[in-house]
């Protein structure tokens, strides 16, 4: 699943290869972080190619346009640790037109609802950081508490959303009407474009950039609700951030009951990989499955603000839209906890998830629904 693309072009594939682009990865112990540009340039000027992104915090590497066989060379140099061909990254909603009810779910331990959503605070002094196509920060759901970080689609720092997908993701993470955790700062760091489609160059550098802003000790969490094929680099940047402090939640995939360990980022161990259910408590036919997804949470027709207008809402599904229920819950428990580690925050979110009360949630796969009560 993507996001909706227009009618007369065609949709960007999650995982394809991108043709010369090439994402290197240094040792760290033979480059120092204030060298890692330098070194690049002077790789780039042995080997061949142009560097396009450096990798700094989370990472300490680089990408660049260059030939495969320059890849291949390069990939041969001492200081390098390993080289990936760049690929597509995709956003992972699915569009659909009934009313939303994830909120009322995550409150409750059984069904049927009771159209209504209690919490214990509302995440207040809480980061999130929402690694997306942007945020339209001017939308009344969030009451001036979203602003724009970065942009490694254009080069620049104007995160504003032209896709809906990151509005709609941080509606459900951190909106007053339609939020998890009411109060918390959002984010907007906008890796994929107006297509919902972005290059695994790119996330990195976003995922780069939150390892960088965050600053030591302060609760963050950080939404990555889109993917693609494997990849080291995009996994190892991740586990990079979250040993920072940075709890990650991921959406494990809408490829229909795939293994979601066969992707990235939803393979990082170090992260919650959230799978999607639907209103029935059932698990959503789209959503991904396995030993890689650590909780399933409301993802089929989830109502959240939208990037049209300041007032705009739309109705979409997907593991896209379970993985900011898991993230605004983090956003909670930090809330009440701002010393939890990522590794703290896992374990309080799976251990107090419903248990069993999934139907069918896939071969490998936790029988945990999220659960925010008590939090």
């Amino acid at each position: 699943m993507t996001a909706a693309t227009p009618d007369d072009a065609p949709a960007p594939v999650a995982g394809a290869l991108v043709e010369d682009s090439y994402i290197v990865i240094l040792k760290d112990a033979e480059v120092g972080k204030a060298q890692v540009r330098s070194a690049a340039s002077s790789l780039v000027q042995e080997y061949g190619g142009e560097v396009r992104h450096s990798y700094t915090t989370a990472v300490r590497g680089f990408s660049a346009s260059m030939s495969k066989t320059q890849a291949e060379r390069l990939a041969e140099d001492p200081s390098v640790a390993y080289v990936e061909q760049n690929r597509v990254m995709t956003a992972t909603d699915t569009q659909s037109p009934v009313p939303s009810w994830g909120l009322d779910r995550i409150d409750q331990e059984s069904l049927p609802l009771d159209d209504s959503y209690t919490y214990g605070n509302s995440g207040s002094g809480v980061t999130a950081y929402i690694v997306d196509t942007g945020i339209l920060t001017t939308h009344e759901d969030f009451g001036g508490r979203a602003v724009s970080g970065t942009d490694t689609v254009d080069g620049d720092d104007d995160a504003t959303d032209c896709a809906g997908h990151g509005t709609h993701v941080a509606g459900t993470v951190g909106g007053s009407a339609h939020g998890v955790a009411k109060d918390v700062s959002l984010v907007g760091v906008r890796v994929l474009d107006c297509n919902g489609s972005g290059s695994y160059e790119g996330v990195i550098a976003g995922i780069d950039w939150v390892t960088a802003d965050h600053q030591a000790g302060e609760p963050a969490v950080a939404n990555m609700s889109l993917g693609g094929g494997f990849s080291q680099a995009v996994n190892d940047a991740v586990s990079a951030a979250v040993a920072d402090g940075v709890t990650f939640a991921l959406a494990a995939g809408n490829d229909y009951a795939a293994d979601a360990c066969d992707g990235s980022p939803g393979s990082t161990p170090e992260a919650l990989t959230v799978g999607a259910t639907e209103d029935d408590d059932a698990r959503a036919p789209y959503s991904n499955i396995g030993s890689c997804v650590d909780i399933f949470a409301p993802g089929s027709a989830i109502t959240s603000a939208w990037h049209t207008g300041d007032s705009a809402t739309n109705t979409i599904s997907g593991t896209s839209m379970a993985t900011p229920h898991v993230a605004g819950a983090a956003a909670l428990v930090l809330g009440g906890n701002p010393g939890a580690t990522p590794a703290e925050v896992a374990d309080t979110l799976t251990g107090s998830a419903l248990e069993g009360v999934v139907s069918d949630p896939g071969t490998g796969s936790p029988n945990l629904l999220l659960t925010v009560s008590g939090l």
